[in-house]
């Protein structure tokens, strides 16, 4: 068996690689900026030992020399590295070109194999900024004679599976009650499965047959992301999905002004990049993915088993589900405190303080004093990026009112619609928010 590097060994496509090639007997070192990271720190290899870890930084890593000494007693290399956007210092070229190359010299030099974990649509007619970074390398290393006779470079289509963001991002956007589509939906792709594509590269180190070649890794047929998004939907168990078309000029406007925010913040749904990569569509022969596999790739609608189903259905619901309760909750706390502001009689308001015991000055400060706090937690809840404390602030200000409510308008228990009983939802929903953003 070998020794394997494995570069951007916690990434998703990294992590599957570790665990499938451990479990295939191979000797692993895993290359992760933070040397061991906490998702994989349990895989054992078929000797019951587990993989070692080194520190390696694809932002800085650029000289060979400081790869080099990272080979010693290696036999290949897998670099698994790749970013979907960039975020400060995380940039494509960074990445994907300039570090790899610097890896790829080091390779030749110590006479390690390669196995170059790229993209399918990483050719001649890329026009991203993510395909033509990957095309670079994926050139650079063919392009040494060398390299080729020992190297190969892997171009798996969008790849599915647990803890993929572009599964968890799919699972979300079909589990919608409305499906928004761009255009008509009619972007062909060809998506595999990550046992699948794991599978695959396993068989790939057993045999010399695909050396100095580009090796496209493919579900069994292509279909459209409409279909796609549909098939999702069926295997979450969720229905006939309803689409919503939208126009791809909007869709094209969106992801340059929405690319901007991903750049900025590192995640989210839509940017220029990802748009150009759907519009080109991702398709290839299926018959090299077939015969490394002995069998036909999986179709969509096997990604998951029966006992995922129930875990995938969750998982989409609760990407979107606690958007909605946020924004609910937010509503609650927006009318609660313009309905104090004075949409509600003040004099009235005041006449309910009274019987509290707040009198003279102190009532318009605690009127206009508990709206503002009302507004600030609507606020607060729609934008502040950690909320805990803001739940606790929530549930006590809630508790606090109800005690008061119970001691000093106790009718207000049994009015007709119910405005104390009605915050035991409010308190359920919060202590939900709560739970799920827990750190």
């Amino acid at each position: 068996m070998s020794t394997i590097l494995i570069t951007g060994a916690s990434g998703f496509i990294g992590s599957h690689l570790v665990m499938a090639l451990a479990a295939a007997g191979h000797r692993i070192v895993c290359a992760t900026r933070r040397g061991q990271p906490e998702d994989i720190r349990g895989i054992k290899d078929l000797k019951g030992t587990g993989p070692t870890y080194i520190a390696a930084d694809f932002t800085r890593d650029f000289d060979m020399e400081v790869w080099k000494k990272r080979l010693a007693g290696i036999d290949v290399v897998i670099n698994a590295v790749g970013i979907l956007r960039e975020h400060g210092r995380q940039t494509f070229q960074a990445l994907h070109d300039r570090a790899p190359r610097a890896l790829f010299a080091a390779c030749e030099a110590a006479n390690v194999k390669v196995v170059q974990i790229s993209a399918l649509g990483a050719d001649e007619n890329a026009r991203s900024r993510y395909h033509l970074s990957k095309k670079a390398a994926d050139d650079a290393l063919l392009a040494s004679p060398n390299n080729r006779s020992k190297s190969m470079v892997v171009q798996p289509s969008l790849v599915y599976g647990p803890g993929g963001t572009s599964a968890q991002l799919f699972n979300l956007i079909a589990s919608l009650p409305v499906i928004p589509l761009p255009g008509a939906g009619n972007q062909r792709i060809q998506p595999i499965h990550i046992d699948d594509l794991t599978q695959a590269v396993v068989e790939l180190l057993q045999t010399d047959r695909y050396l100095g070649q580009r090796i496209p890794l493919v579900g069994p047929e292509p279909i459209t992301f409409r279909d796609y998004l549909g098939e999702l939907r069926h295997l979450m168990g969720l229905g006939t999905p309803t689409f919503l078309p939208v126009p791809v000029g909007f869709v094209e406007f969106s992801a340059r002004r929405l690319g901007q925010l991903s750049q900025r913040f590192g995640k989210g749904l839509l940017d220029l990049e990802t748009w150009q990569m759907l519009q080109r569509g991702n398709i290839a022969d299926p018959a090299m993915t077939r015969a490394l596999l002995g069998r036909n790739p999986r179709p969509v609608r096997e990604f998951a088993s029966k006992w995922e189903v129930q875990a995938l259905r969750l998982s989409a619901l609760l990407g979107w589900l606690p958007v909605v309760l946020r924004v609910s909750l937010a509503a609650v706390w927006f009318v609660a405190g313009a309905v104090s502001m004075g949409i509600y009689p003040v004099e009235e308001s005041y006449v309910l303080l009274a019987r509290v015991g707040i009198t003279g000055g102190l009532a318009p400060i605690a009127l206009y004093g508990a709206a503002a706090m009302d507004i600030a937690f609507g606020f607060g809840t729609l934008f502040l990026r950690d909320r805990r404390l803001l739940w606790i602030a929530q549930v006590t200000l809630i508790g606090v009112y109800m005690v008061a409510i119970t001691l000093f308008l106790p009718e207000f228990w049994l009015h007709p619609f119910g405005p104390l009983i009605k915050n035991l939802p409010i308190l359920a929903v919060i202590l939900l928010l709560y739970e799920l953003e827990k750190r």
